[in-house]
């Protein structure tokens, strides 16, 4: 799958980019569940040169870093504030690819 490919509210099969920019963790509070933990944004790009915003969560977070070749399998694709973003999610899988 291509970042052209993604769209609102659907699931991401397989994604793989580079990450071209890491933002500051931040520390979140989840109004509905009641839990919290870290998130962080970020910019991947694929091999066609298209961006798209990544949420990071907690324990992913350590395991990017600029540069980083990444895959995201079984994740989801949303738009937030008029942005699309993907994620792994809760059920997903993040890992770093050579």
């Amino acid at each position: 799958m291509m970042v052209k490919e993604l769209k609102d509210k659907t699931k991401v099969d397989e994604l793989i980019v580079t990450i071209t920019e890491k933002k500051e963790p931040r520390e979140f509070q989840s109004k509905w569940s009641g839990s919290s933990g870290r998130v962080c944004d970020a910019t991947g790009q694929d091999e066609a040169g298209d961006t798209v915003s990544l949420t990071l969560w907690n324990e992913d977070i350590e395991k990017v870093e600029v540069g980083s070749k990444i895959r995201i399998s079984n994740g989801w694709a949303s738009s937030y504030k008029n942005k699309l973003q993907v994620s792994a999610g809760k059920f997903g899988k993040l890992e770093i690819v050579s």
